[in-house]
Order: structure tokens, then C-alpha cells, then sequence
């Protein structure tokens, strides 16, 4: 199907913001993006790469248009791709006119949960700053930021009620090294790619514990049913859950050295307390803020999740790793 060319707008300075930018403007695409940090914007723009992020990467000024003015940016945009943690979404957004967004389409590249109102980011687009669900949808892996930049083969799933426009976006996305499907599951992929960041620190935990290869293929089988069973209680229609954007996401996020989530909960493993494991971090572990959001969301629909469960008490109230993992260790199967 021809579309009309549409202009693109990225939101976030991070380094998933920053591997769309490189994906996206190997189209020769001219893309609108915005950072919040007034420095590191100056700096592309002065020197072309991303001081903080995904420093190899070298992007074409005539193919980016970088501001810290988020009115300035998504005003002309026809898609928005936002990638900011999902802990300053909302304060990002309170104060912005929600009229600049009406007949835009949102894509949400954000793998957390909005902490303030324990929605998922496509709720809250819909909730808070009235778009519709067609007008909604979700960019998600299995995908690091980091083998974007190295252009290793990696593959994206588009998620949309509006097939034509998941379609429109995943040819943008596709390219040498990325292969893009699209999807109509945009409340199953998204809770998928929220749960994955959670089990991704119990993996890490147990990592850090010494558990080996034999529990951790065990520990991963039973997170993926976790999945499943929640996912199909919040929304229930047919959906393959050992397909790539389900389990193959789960899967490079509880075993890849790149990892955030997983070397986060490593050095809760390793006896770090969650303070100074924040501290020692430079990315932002989206699977500790979700995880307390995502047991109180669970309230409403009681899925069994003994994983979730486990991986709460250890960050939240302060059960030791050892003993935790041990009792979960005979719930599982």
C-alpha cells in the first residue's frame, strides 16, 4: 500500500531513542528529535554523535533536527516514537497541550509502567492525554540498543490496531540489519515487554547467587508462562506467547551481557542493596519500578505469579535473595 511520506518525531535522549534515530535516519528520513538534556543535544548537534548513549554512532546532520523544545518537535510530526522511562513520562507530559496531539499517531518504544496511575504506557496515552487506541501503538524486541548500534541482525515488532500504519512504520524500521513484523496485540506486547524487565532481575539474582545454567532454563520456562497467564486474564484473544515478540524479548533480556535489568538484579544477587545498585548504574532498570506496580495491578485480576511475587519481596521488602529464591525454587516446575 503507498502512503504519503510522514513526518516523524522521536522523544527521549537515551540510548533505545538514540538506536531508533540511527534506524531510522539510514532511510534518509529526516526525523524530529527531542532530549531533555540541553548539553547533549548541543553536543550532536556540534560533534553528531550522542555523548552519553551509543557512542559509535555518527548521525548525518542533514537527517536529524535535535531540540530540547517538545512543542517545537512533535507540533509537525505525523508519528511520534516515544522512548523515555516510564518513571518521567507523566511529568514529561502533565503540563503539555493535549490539542498538539490530536490526529497524531503514538508509538511507544517505553518498557515500564507509568508509576503514578500503575497504567502501561498505552493507557495512558489514552487515558491522560486522550488519544484513541487506533491512534496507539507499541515498538518492542527482541532488540538491544546496543547491537543496533554495532548493526548486529536484530528484529522489531510493530504492534497496532491500525495495520496499515504498523505496516507503514516496520518498513520505515527495516533495513540491512533490522527485519520488522508487525502485530495487532498492542496491550499483550506491551505488558510482555513491561513482565520480560522483571524477570529479567530475578535472572540476574539468581546469576548472582550462583545458580547455574540447569535453574536458570527452568526459572525462564516458568517466567514465560507467567506471562501468558497474565496476559491472557488483562487481554484475552489468541496470541502465540513463543513467538519472538513475546518469549524471544523475554529471553535476550534474562540472558544478554547488555542487559540492564539483568545486571541490575546481578548486584541485588550479589548483596548490593537497590540504593546503591541504582547508584552504580548509568541506564535506568525499568523492571524495578514495574515490578511494585505490577503486583498491584495483579490485585484485580489474581494471576498466579510466584516470580513477580518473589522478585517484589526482595526489592521492596527487603526479604533476602537467598531465602526468597530458595522458597521459589520449589514453586517452580
Amino acid at each position: 500500500m503507498t502512503h504519503k511520506e510522514k513526518k516523524i518525531a522521536v522523544i527521549g535522549g537515551g540510548s533505545w531513542a538514540t538506536a531508533l534515530v540511527k534506524i531510522l535516519t539510514s532511510q534518509k528520513m529526516l526525523i524530529n528529535w527531542w532530549m531533555h538534556n540541553e548539553a547533549s543535544a548541543a553536543h550532536i548537534i556540534k560533534y553528531r554523535h550522542n555523548p552519553k548513549y551509543l557512542q559509535s554512532v555518527e548521525f548525518n546532520l542533514e537527517h536529524i533536527n535535535v531540540s530540547t523544545d517538545l512543542k517545537e518537535i512533535i507540533e509537525p510530526a505525523d508519528i511520534i516514537i516515544i522512548a523515555t522511562p516510564s518513571a518521567f513520562l507523566h511529568e514529561l507530559f502533565v503540563n503539555f497541550p493535549k490539542e498538539l496531539l490530536k490526529d497524531k499517531f503514538i508509538f511507544s518504544a517505553v518498557k515500564g509502567i507509568i508509576p503514578e496511575f500503575n497504567e502501561i504506557p498505552g493507557q495512558y496515552y489514552h487515558t491522560h492525554l486522550d488519544v484513541p487506541y487506533d491512534n496507539i501503538g507499541i515498538i518492542c524486541g527482541p532488540c538491544h540498543a546496543e547491537e543496533v548500534a554495532l548493526e548486529r541482525l536484530s528484529y522489531l515488532t510493530v504492534a497496532s490496531q491500525d495495520e496499515d500504519m504498523a505496516e507503514y512504520l516496520a518498513e520505515r524500521l527495516r533495513s540491512r540489519y533490522i527485519k520488522a513484523t508487525v502485530s495487532d496485540d498492542i496491550f499483550g506486547t506491551e505488558f510482555s515487554a513491561v513482565l520480560k524487565n522483571v524477570y529479567s532481575i530475578a535472572s540476574g539474582i539468581c546469576a548472582g547467587l550462583g545458580y547455574g545454567d540447569n535453574f536458570q532454563s527452568v526459572l525462564i520456562s516458568n517466567a514465560i508462562q507467567e506471562i501468558e497467564n497474565f496476559i491472557d486474564e488483562v487481554h484475552p484473544i489468541h496470541r502465540d506467547t513463543n513467538s519472538s515478540a513475546y518469549l524471544g524479548d523475554l529471553l535476550v533480556t534474562a540472558y544478554s551481557k547488555f542487559s540492564r535489568n539483568r545486571t541490575f538484579g546481578f548486584m541485588i544477587g550479589k548483596g548490593y542493596s537497590v540504593k546503591i545498585a541504582q547508584m552504580e548504574m548509568d541506564m535506568i532498570a525499568e523492571g524495578y519500578y514495574a515490578t511494585k506496580c505490577l503486583v498491584e495491578i495483579n490485585k484485580e485480576y489474581g494471576v498466579e505469579m510466584p516470580i513477580l511475587e518473589a522478585v517484589n519481596n526482595i526489592l521492596y521488602e527487603k526479604i533476602s535473595p537467598v531465602i526468597e529464591i530458595r522458597i521459589l525454587s520449589d514453586k517452580l516446575s
